[in-house]
């Protein structure tokens, strides 16, 4: 999908000329498969949005385990820079998962936009607030589920998304095991 089209179906985007000056401020970027976009704690002061492709967030602990916290599937907005780093490090690294196009804006121009032009707040202010929500359903459902109703909520949630992402990214993001995943995988079936 080209950017103009996917930031038209924005309600706040629908006049044409704000919308294409808007996606004139944004570069494309391409990633082959396995390439990073973002590695925790390095600098990161860019927006993207996912064009095509798959990508997948992590994060890292001290260990070296490594939890998925993300998945994105394009044409989407990849979580704000707000929201996935702190005093200008990334807290996740982001990882294409098949190769991807990206439309990448600096943060900084982005907020003088949005200080600029209501429609381009409205739209980044949508996307935040979508990202929060996504955040708090998934906490939600760490916190009130057990396995297989986590399974069915992933998989209401993320559609078709079982073909595409690992399955131990898949279990790592729900908080169970590979093996968990499985057998619950393998449940569903018989049932």
């Amino acid at each position: 999908m080209d950017l103009l089209t996917f930031l038209t179906r924005s309600p706040d985007l629908s006049d044409i000329a704000v919308a294409e000056d808007f996606a004139s401020r944004w570069t494309r970027k391409g990633l082959k498969k396995g390439a990073h976009l973002t590695r925790q704690e390095l600098p990161e002061t860019g927006e993207f949005i996912l064009l095509q492709g798959h990508l997948a967030s992590g994060i890292c602990d001290q260990d070296g385990k490594e939890v998925c916290v993300g998945f994105y599937a394009g044409p989407c907005v990849i979580t704000p820079n707000i929201a996935r780093t702190r005093g200008g490090l990334s807290l996740v690294s982001t990882v294409a998962v098949t190769d991807a196009t990206l439309a990448r804006i600096d943060s900084d121009l982005l907020s003088s936009l949005m200080i600029s032009s209501e429609p381009v707040r409205n739209w980044a202010n949508g996307i935040l607030r979508d990202a929060l929500s996504r955040k708090a359903d998934r906490e939600w459902c760490l916190a009130a589920l057990g396995g297989a109703e986590r399974l069915r909520w992933f998989r209401e949630t993320f559609p078709g998304y079982e073909g595409v992402f690992t399955h131990s990214l898949i279990a790592s993001f729900l908080g169970v095991t590979p093996v968990t995943l499985s057998r619950l995988r393998a449940g569903d079936r018989r049932g």
